[in-house]
């Protein structure tokens, strides 16, 4: 591993998520987070879903906004492109966890990051979702993540970083992991 002289500044408070590990351990309950998003729909395929609370810690938490997501098909598939595509939100959300991950292992190393760009591209054949064969699986047949890194530390440290995100995303697991998935129905 490549040490160094200063300080990593890459913008992870590390002593808090080591303290906030080290409380965890004896207080397991207060590890368990739900996290919530609403949807609603707005005409066609556009929809509009808000995200600002969770539970966590043992009690109901707030971000410092109400975070808002706009999602549509695009123009090709006869809609009207309002906002990015939901298996994109997939594409971001796996990006995002494993960046902040890249981040985080990178402060906790003491290796300086100057930059950090993620590609990630996921192949699907429509003709599972358009119901044309029931043989195809309606989503991605595989994601391919590569990551472009600036970084003070050696093709193998970095390559440490990546892999070390990789075992601890939340979003990755999701991904890659059967979840169960429970969909109800009500009328308003």
């Amino acid at each position: 591993m490549t040490k160094h002289m200063e300080t990593a500044t890459n913008g992870v408070n590390v002593a808090a998520l080591l303290g906030a590990r080290e409380a965890l351990k004896d207080a397991p309950e207060a590890a368990r987070f739900k996290w919530r998003a609403t949807s609603e729909w707005v005409k066609g395929t556009h929809n509009r879903a808000t995200v600002d609370g969770f539970f966590g810690l043992g009690a109901e938490q707030q971000h410092r906004q109400t975070y808002k997501f706009e999602s549509d098909h695009p123009e090709i598939f006869a809609s009207e492109d309002k906002g990015a595509t939901p298996v994109e939100f997939v594409l971001v959300g796996l990006a995002g966890c494993l960046t902040a991950g890249i981040a985080a292992v990178a402060q906790n190393r003491n290796i300086q990051l100057h930059s950090v760009k993620a590609t990630l591209e996921a192949g699907m054949n429509i003709q599972g979702i358009l119901g044309i064969d029931p043989d195809v699986r309606n989503g991605f047949d595989g994601i391919k993540v590569h990551y472009d890194i600036d970084a003070d530390a050696s093709a193998e440290d970095i390559a440490a970083l990546v892999a070390q995100s990789q075992k601890r995303s939340a979003v990755f697991d999701v991904i890659t992991n059967p979840t169960d998935v429970t969909v109800t129905s009500s009328k308003s």
